[in-house]
């Protein structure tokens, strides 16, 4: 985590070393790949893909995993309940709940998703600052 003067908070992703190719190859990489939250929202840059949406839409976040390489890795929808994951490694993330679901991976827009599941470095510490955050909105 990282701040600035602006008081934005950059959280970077943990990237297991085997899956760093090929996930390079589709543009994430860790400069490319970051958690940023500041006074005007929450937003998640995963290589080519961001999602944005304001704090007082974060309806709550809590750690998960370990996950299934092959649900975890790469940005990927849920066909249960429609959540969008970025991931970087089968560990550990934050899943990050919305009151109103968030554009992600899909351009038009259409396609909303719910919660969005983080492989942050650290898990624990961005779900204990998004609670904190999204209490001091309401």
């Amino acid at each position: 985590m990282t701040t600035s003067e602006s008081t934005a908070e950059r959280f970077e992703f943990a990237f297991d070393p085997r899956l760093a190719r090929p996930l390079a190859l589709l543009g994430i990489r860790p400069d490319t790949c970051h958690l940023t939250l500041s006074p005007s929202g929450l937003e998640a840059r995963y290589g080519p893909w961001r999602v944005r949406t304001p704090l007082d839409n974060v309806a709550g976040a809590e750690t998960s995993g370990p996950y299934s390489v092959w649900k975890a890795i790469g940005a990927r929808v849920s066909l249960a309940d429609r959540g969008l994951t970025f991931g970087t490694n089968a560990r550990r993330g934050v899943c990050v709940r919305f009151h109103r679901p968030v554009r992600g991976i899909e351009p038009t827009g259409v396609l909303r998703h719910p919660g969005l599941t983080l492989t942050v470095a650290d898990p624990a510490a961005v779900a204990d600052r998004l609670r904190r955050l999204s209490a001091a909105t309401r």
